[in-house]
């Protein structure tokens, strides 16, 4: 099975208490579009990197396993998800791609969003 070649990280903010000025609840803070680099991270998975991020991705269950930020770990306080992926024309290779299936996820094209796993 080949694994995905690029996702996209969204970061949001958990706050305990609500903060004067801190974005709504469910607002992403930060994004970026991470590319497979052909390794494998500490943690075991495949690993991606791009726009300041660099991520260890469970390509099974679309969960990041491992995260740094700008070179550093994530702050306390954020959750790291993968973008829910909406199926284009590249993802119908050999398919014509009639209406009934426009806009349709697919299985094992995206899993929704998913928590991001704190390693150490």
């Amino acid at each position: 099975m080949s694994h995905p070649q690029s996702y996209e990280i969204l970061l949001f903010p958990e706050p305990e208490e609500p903060v004067t000025g801190a974005p709504a609840p469910g607002t992403a803070i930060r994004s970026a579009v991470v590319a497979a680099i052909g390794e494998t991270g500490t943690s075991g998975y495949p690993r991606y990197a791009g726009d300041g991020m660099e991520a260890d991705i469970d390509p099974a269950s679309h969960t990041v396993e491992a995260l740094l930020v700008d070179g550093a770990e994530l702050d306390y306080g954020l959750t790291a998800r993968i973008a829910e992926r909406i199926p284009g024309p590249e993802d119908a290779v050999g398919e014509e791609a009639g209406p009934e299936q426009a806009g349709t996820e697919q299985a094992g094209t995206g899993a929704g969003t998913e928590q991001a796993g704190r390693d150490s």
